[in-house]
């Protein structure tokens, strides 16, 4: 079929050619300029507010995706309800940790990439094709990384072929890697992932899980000053996304900050938080 090269109606012919299921293709070919690796990386040391910690556990069902709401740049705290957790597509969310403002906007771009390639081949990637597709979106970030701008997002979804949910992680460079249980990214990650190594088990309940991250975050926020931890006097809380085979469903701001209040209130008695057994 000869492609159309003449622009029809309001729509620029470019819309109107056959071509890839990829949006990231599609840029490439039409409007290269706006593909994040094709910008010039900036000189010099570039100070900009920076995400930090997000957690993910799988359970019997699904997988629980949540982030603090911290944003710093340097010593400072850049913003204090930041947003760091988006659903991606029906079954399946990111979470941002890294440089915010190239974060947000490779979840956007990648957001589109996944409505695209469902618009044009009329079904939607497998999990793993997904996970494959950010990995390729963070090596295009490459050059900016390189400067201090990086961009290091943790992907959680379901699986309906597996009927399981899924965590994966990634480094700088898109490396991918898929983790068993619980995964943590990001400045906070070192104190969370040991929160969560000591309190999950792979028999916990939704409500259970729920809890768990929100205690990790918590864990986190207590060592690292660059994690917020539940700010009772602001009413802010994390954000805790739950994915399972009824798609992707982020927690109301009362349910979340019941959750965190518990996990406050019980702070009090025991600061460290609750124990493991020995053996």
């Amino acid at each position: 079929m000869e492609p159309n090269t003449r622009s029809t109606g309001s729509l620029p012919a470019a819309f109107l050619t056959p071509g890839s299921s990829s949006f990231m293709d599609f840029l490439a070919d039409h409007s290269p300029e706006m593909l994040p690796g094709n910008r010039k990386p900036p000189e010099g040391i570039v100070k900009a507010p920076h995400g930090t910690t997000i957690v993910a556990v799988t359970f019997p069902g699904g997988v629980v995706l949540a982030g603090d709401r911290r944003a710093t740049m340097g010593n400072m705290i850049a913003q204090r309800d930041i947003e760091k957790v988006f659903p991606a597509d029906e079954y399946s969310a990111v979470g941002i940790a890294g440089t915010a403002g190239l974060a947000v906007e490779m979840v956007k771009l990648f957001q589109l990439e996944l409505e695209h390639f469902e618009k044009v081949e009329g079904a939607q990637l497998s999990l793993e094709g997904k996970a494959n597709r950010l990995s390729t979106m963070i090596r295009g970030n490459l050059g900016m990384a390189m400067q201090g701008l990086a961009v290091v997002p943790l992907f959680a979804g379901y699986d309906v072929d597996r009927g399981k949910g899924r965590i994966f992680s990634y480094d700088v460079t898109g490396g991918r890697s898929e983790e068993q249980g619980f995964a943590a990214t990001g400045s906070g990650s070192v104190f969370a992932r040991g929160s969560l190594k000591k309190l999950y088990r792979d028999d916990l309940t939704e409500e259970q899980v729920v809890t768990l991250v929100i205690q990790a975050l918590y864990d986190a926020a207590d060592d690292d000053s660059a994690t917020g931890g539940p700010d009772v006097a602001r009413r802010i809380y994390p954000l805790v996304t739950v994915i399972t085979d009824e798609g992707v469903r982020r927690l109301t701001e009362e349910e979340s900050s019941e959750v965190a209040r518990a996990v406050v209130e019980r702070r009090l008695d025991q600061p460290d938080g609750p124990r493991a057994a020995l053996l």
